[in-house]
């Protein structure tokens, strides 16, 4: 293996999902992951530990899902770019910690290789049913970011994005995998370092006596600081006031929480990341995400071929939801299908955009395996009766 001076192994690869998603947190510049083994996710984190050594970084398997979401964290204060990987029931564990890098507004990227559910469920095999935890798992109100890549190629792309966001938004970022994706080797292309944007931590310049931890310059997103700096920095998972202190009272949880909010809320039309194919003449959208976004393609083509004007939006970033996208389409196509590897979690969310305009017709699946194609061309053709 060649690597570049930023050790991003540059070059053509046959690779599958998991590996791939290890190369593009590679090259965004992680250097420090915390992870427990668990199927299907491990292979990114056993290449992580065979590759970072050459690098300079650090990785360390935990004693289970908990210890590893909070090592991420205390990393990431320390000045590293961190990342933690699991699936359904590992992420399960690690809520607690996922709130808590919210309100500290720690940058963290978590990948899920998603399998079948619920509890330990089918760990080998394919699932797209955690989607709703990355959004609601956590109390509280905040607002995540989540990535749902279908290839091994963007695998490695997309993976540069979730932490260029983490660290613009200060958020924890979510990488929605699957077994299919994280298994399946394809050809991935990976540029020199030099070729890649890569957006570096918000450092503060203020000096140590004017620095405040939650002071923003407008945005509403802080500055940062590490640990060992000459900084003096508080974090809690309490209230906080600006300097990070505790302020348990209702006019700082008010103001806390809005920021927290408003930071995505008001960045929504800038976080919408589609994709899109005939939704020029689209009657009919099928809106699909990851791997099945790759089995819905097929039967679109064979619904064109038999004089359907069917279009297809795959989402990108599934979180924050790309409400305005489906309320458009909404006001001029006849339905919305919604095939997923679940018993209908995504498609609550297009049918509040849609809000009752046209139908969103569920194709569920309980997962363990894909949908057939056919499956999702039924779906399509009940539509356009």
């Amino acid at each position: 293996m060649k690597a570049d001076p930023k050790g991003v192994l540059t070059g053509t690869h046959f690779i599958d999902g998991d590996h791939a998603a290890c190369e593009g947190a590679l090259a965004a510049g992680c250097r420090f992951v915390a992870g427990y083994p668990i199927t299907p996710s491990t292979e990114v984190v056993e290449r992580f530990a065979s590759r970072i050594p050459l690098i300079g970084g650090v990785f360390i398997q935990m004693e289970d899902e908990i210890a590893s979401s909070i090592a991420i964290l205390g990393a990431a204060w320390a000045g590293k770019k961190v990342m933690t990987v699991t699936s359904g029931p590992g992420l399960s564990l690690m809520m607690e910690h996922v709130g808590y890098a919210a309100i500290t507004e720690t940058p963290c990227v978590i990948v899920d290789v998603q399998r079948g559910g619920p509890s330990t469920g089918l760990p080998t095999l394919p699932a797209q049913a955690d989607m709703m935890q990355v959004k609601w798992g956590s109390h509280g109100d905040y607002e995540p970011i989540a990535l749902s890549p279908n290839s091994p190629q963007e695998c490695f792309d997309l993976m540069i994005t979730a932490f260029n966001l983490a660290e613009q938004y200060r958020v924890p970022v979510f990488f929605m995998m699957d077994e299919v994706v994280g298994h399946m080797t394809e050809r991935v292309v990976i540029p020199v370092g030099s070729a890649l944007e890569i957006a570096e931590r918000r450092w503060t310049k203020h000096p140590p006596g004017e620095y405040k931890a939650y002071a923003t310059n407008g945005d509403m997103v802080p500055e940062m600081v590490k640990a060992g700096d000459g900084y003096r920095i508080h974090i809690t998972g309490l209230t906080h006031d600006e300097k990070g202190y505790p302020a348990m009272n209702v006019p700082t949880q008010k103001k806390l929480v809005g920021r927290l909010l408003g930071k995505i809320r008001d960045n929504r039309e800038q976080l919408i990341d589609v994709r899109a194919e005939h939704l020029d003449d689209a009657e009919i959208v099928v809106v699909s995400f990851g791997i099945t976004s790759r089995v819905a393609g097929p039967a679109i083509e064979e619904a064109r071929r038999q004089g359907l004007k069917v279009g297809h939006l795959r989402l990108i970033i599934t979180w924050p939801f790309p409400i305005s996208v489906i309320r458009k389409l909404a006001e001029r196509v006849k339905a919305f299908v919604v095939p997923e590897l679940n018993m209908g979690q995504m498609v609550l969310e297009v049918e509040r955009a849609a809000a009752g305009r046209v139908p969103v017709i569920s194709v569920p699946h309980a997962g363990g395996t894909v949908h057939e194609p056919e499956e999702i061309l039924a779906k399509i053709l009940e539509a356009q009766r």
